[in-house]
């Protein structure tokens, strides 16, 4: 008689279960075995035959700071300062934003003061979106305007006291073929790491790059995954410019998450979450065991914030049991 392994997720639980039809087997006992009901070592494969498991588990370590990603939920305000105050109404403490920028930085002061949330992440800005550009630190020909940006976002930082920028790498030009154009684009990229390290130097502030997918997401995104961000960090060789983990982004591109997590663990400055492959909320159906990957990060003592960077199935508040969930049992 043959298994069949299976999840069954709802929003507050992963619930492991075996039948005894069909067969079902995985390569990642990461992503497809059901999280332990204690906490194991980072590296361990042991799975219980059966049992709830919630999002926290049983951890003494200290918990995960979660931040609402103000781009991509509550989306149902039409105004960024009304969604600061229902980020902090729903439990976050602290928020993040794509471009922020069709806001003007005084009100957004003021709004984020009221609401008491920290604004711990923005992006610079894309560049020229009509044209299809998104970021402009890789692209050729377009420095002084990355540089005019990366202003606009130390701008809207100050305002906001925000502590890190996304410095958006950019896509290749239309019709580009990757190796032909790899060489340059990663040079200038340098390049303007390089300057803003030393610009955002000034401010206290960290400059994050950030891979994405080039198999769903974007496929002409310079920069799409760790292994070349990796690199690109090695020469640039500053202290303020660091790694931005998005696991949706990883584990499409690579999977293999708990060793990439560790090799490049000391190189991450934020990490944002969305399940795979429907980039919706933790909870959802997909390949991610984010209660494994939740407390992979807390033995490995992250200290930073994890965006909450997800499109929601339905409201927004309909989708956080499962941050509520972990809030409580953090408590």
């Amino acid at each position: 008689m043959k298994k069949q392994t299976c999840f069954q997720l709802t929003k507050s639980t992963l619930l492991f279960c075996r039948q005894t039809s069909g067969l079902c087997t995985s390569d990642s006992s990461e992503l497809h075995a059901a999280a332990p009901a204690r906490r194991l070592g980072p590296m361990s494969s042991q799975v219980p035959d059966r049992g709830a498991v919630s999002l926290r588990g049983e951890s003494s370590m200290a918990p995960l700071r979660f931040c609402a990603n103000v781009s991509w939920l509550f989306t149902e305000l039409p105004d960024l300062r009304q969604r600061l105050h229902a980020a902090a109404a729903a439990g976050f403490r602290a928020v993040e934003a794509a471009w922020p920028y069709d806001s003007d930085p005084l009100e957004l002061q003021r709004a984020r003061q009221a609401a008491g949330v920290e604004v711990v992440l923005l992006n610079t800005p894309p560049g020229d979106v009509k044209a299809g550009e998104l970021g402009l630190g890789a692209v050729p020909g377009r420095e002084a305007d990355f540089r005019q940006g990366l202003d606009l976002a130390l701008t809207y930082a100050r305002a906001l006291d925000c502590k890190r920028i996304h410095l958006m790498a950019g896509r290749l030009p239309a019709g580009a073929h990757r190796p032909a154009v790899a060489k340059e684009m990663e040079a200038i990229f340098v390049q303007n790491l390089t300057y803003a390290a030393d610009v955002l130097a000034k401010e206290g502030i960290t400059g994050l790059i950030e891979p994405i997918n080039t198999r769903l997401t974007d496929p002409r995104y310079f920069l799409d995954s760790p292994h070349q961000a990796a690199a690109i960090l090695e020469r640039v060789g500053r202290p303020n410019i660091r790694l931005q983990m998005d696991v949706f982004h990883w584990q499409i591109m690579d999977g293999n998450l708990t060793q990439n997590i560790h090799k490049y663990f000391p190189l991450i400055g934020h990490i944002q979450v969305a399940q795979v492959p429907g980039r919706n909320e933790p909870d959802s159906p997909g390949e991610l065991n984010f209660p494994y990957l939740f407390g992979l990060l807390e033995e490995l003592q992250y200290q930073g914030y994890i965006g909450c960077e997800y499109k929601p199935r339905g409201s927004t508040g309909d989708g956080l049991g499962w941050v509520k969930e972990y809030w409580a049992q953090s408590e």
